[in-house]
């Protein structure tokens, strides 16, 4: 049996270089998509907004930019492209919200009012997963941790004893 022959090392070079290009060229266009953007574009930008206010609402603090809410719904970009379910959820919560108002949620100026729409979603599996993943991808993000005056984890700094354990200040602010 013969062998194959082995490419010299110049063509090997020049497919191994070209398959990195291509490889590359092929997944450029998708670092410049943000997860925001993903988001947008897989939820719609109505349905996106509306979770972002929701974020807002359930989640409340005037500190925040309403850029740490939109990073936190924006989570569910990718999630819905592979999750028609997820989708669904998402896209009939938002309807019924709008629905219980009789307007669209983002229409409605008053927080109380919107509050008072989302008390009455409190126990649907929409809330529930709305919730339970927005306190995660919202009070994940570093810049939220500034905000709330949390340093970061600390175990490779050797914990927090020996890194200042009580001078918090951000509690007096409340």
């Amino acid at each position: 049996m013969a062998l194959p022959e082995q490419p010299k090392r110049r063509r090997f070079l020049h497919i191994a270089s070209a398959g990195t290009v291509a490889g590359v060229a092929t997944g450029i266009p998708a670092l410049f998509v943000s997860n925001q953007a993903a988001a947008e574009a897989a939820l719609g930008r109505d349905v996106f907004a509306t979770l972002t206010r929701m974020a807002r609402d359930i989640f409340p603090h005037d500190r925040f930019d309403d850029a740490l809410y939109a990073k936190a719904v924006a989570i569910y970009g990718d999630q819905v492209k592979t999750d028609a379910a997820l989708r669904t959820l998402l896209v009939d919560g938002v309807a019924a919200a709008n629905k219980a108002s009789a307007r669209p949620y983002l229409d409605i100026p008053d927080e109380s009012a919107r509050v008072a729409i989302l008390t009455t979603m409190a126990g649907t599996p929409f809330f529930l997963k709305l919730r339970g993943d927005l306190v995660v991808s919202l009070y994940n993000q570093p810049a939220v941790w500034g905000k709330l005056g949390y340093q970061g984890p600390s175990a490779e700094l050797g914990g927090y004893i020996k890194r200042g354990f009580n001078d918090q200040t951000w509690m007096e602010n409340l």
